[in-house]
Formats: C-alpha cells, sequence, structure tokens
C-alpha cells in the first residue's frame, strides 16, 4: 500500500520512511505528535517530508487508532516497554523494503537534502547514521533488515538502549562535517520534549528552505 500522500516520482523505493510514535511524552505532558505545527501536526508534518521520498510511511506506535488518521501503516511493539529500539524493531519487522529510514515524532525540521544524501548510502552499511553536535543520531538513521535478528537479540538481552546492537553490524557514520555541510547549525536533530521547547519552536519558526539538489562528495 502507498502512502496517500504519494504523487509522481518516488527517489528511494526500496526504502520505508518510519515515524517513531511510540513514547510517553511525559515531559510534555501531552502526545508531541498531535501537537499543532504549521498547518497541521507535528507528525503530520513530518509524515508529509517523508512522503516525499519514500514509497510508504510507516509510524511505529502503540495506540492505532490515535494515528488512523495520518495515512501511514500503524505497526505495534513486539517488545513492549523496551522503547524505541521495540518501536525500531517493529517498523523493520513490518518493512515491505530491504531498509527503512527512521526519525521520531518530534523532530520536525528535517532536511530533505541531508536525507536525501543520507539515504543514497544506504548500500554501503547495515547502519548509516549521522553525527551532529552532540554524537550519533539514531533517531535520524538508515537502516537494514539485516539489522533485524541482532536487534531482536538485544532486546532479549533486555538491552534496549538505540545503540545497543550496532557492535553486531557494520555502521557507517557520517561525520559532524558532512553533515554541517547540509545543515551548519544541526537544526533537524532538533526535537521537542517540553512545552518551553515547543513554544520556542513556534517562536522561531522559519519556512523550509528548498531542497537545492546539493551533493557532497566528500565521506567521512
Amino acid at each position: 500500500m502507498r502512502s496517500k500522500a504519494l504523487v509522481g516520482h518516488i527517489p528511494f523505493p526500496d526504502v520505508t520512511g518510519v515515524i517513531l510514535a511510540g513514547g510517553l511524552s511525559s515531559r510534555m505532558g501531552s502526545n508531541k505528535a498531535l501537537l499543532p505545527y504549521r498547518d497541521g501536526l507535528l507528525i503530520e508534518i513530518i509524515y508529509r517530508q517523508l512522503a516525499s521520498l519514500f514509497g510508504e510511511i510507516i509510524i511505529a506506535a502503540n495506540d492505532p487508532a490515535t494515528y488512523g488518521f495520518v495515512g501511514g501503516r500503524v505497526v505495534t511493539d513486539r517488545y513492549p516497554g523496551a522503547g524505541a529500539l521495540a518501536g525500531l524493531h517493529a517498523a523493520l519487522a513490518g518493512s515491505r523494503t530491504p531498509y527503512i529510514f527512521a526519525v521520531a515524532c518530534d523532530m520536525p525540521s528535517l532536511n530533505l537534502a541531508l536525507i536525501r544524501e543520507q539515504v543514497a548510502l544506504r548500500h554501503r552499511a547495515d547502519v548509516v547514521i549521522p553525527e551532529g553536535d552532540k554524537g550519533v543520531e539514531p533517531l535520524h538513521a538508515t537502516y537494514s533488515t539485516a539489522c533485524l535478528p541482532h536487534i531482536e537479540a538485544a532486546l532479549k538481552e533486555n538491552h534496549c538502549r538505540l545503540v545497543s546492537f550496532f557492535p553486531r553490524v557494520q555502521v557507517l557514520r557520517l561525520s559532524p562535517a558532512w553533515v554541517a555541510a547540509f545543515d551548519p547549525c544541526f537544526t533537524c536533530f532538533r526535537n521537542v520534549n517540553t512545552p518551553a521547547e515547543y513554544h520556542t519552536l513556534r517562536r522561531t519558526d522559519r519556512p523550509e528552505p528548498p531542497v537545492t539538489g546539493l551533493s557532497v562528495e566528500a565521506m567521512p
């Protein structure tokens, strides 16, 4: 099933876009994914951005009825209580393509040019992950379905950190300098965890710049 928002050419038909929306939003006090933003809700804005690149969008969440209006297929955790890694496992298990590109439901400042260049490297490793000013960004990463058994093994061992299975797979890290060629301030990795951060986002929001087709030749 193709996402209903898609028309025309899909740059990456072998990649599924994934929005992880299974968190408790405890610091926000309400569901972050459903916060008003621009001309819709936070999750709708992220969905539309991903839908311009990928042939299907999956939403990983434990309350499917909440997200039925968005348009993407909803998958639920097979390891309840194991956090974002369980959501990643559910998305990979439910994917109909050999790769996924995963982001969180509270990351509204995605940079499509960066995502294009990152996903174009998917054949080079099991995980393609960028580094920002705070380290690696596992919720802005490309994953091969080859990761699935290794994630499952980590979950069965009660290792729930998103990077806990990385020693078992091939990982390509994209350096901060590589990322900065697209987003010098690493704004694309910014998420919204608290009411103060949400109000700051609304106050400082600017329209997303057009995709220019920029390509970075140098690898990290």
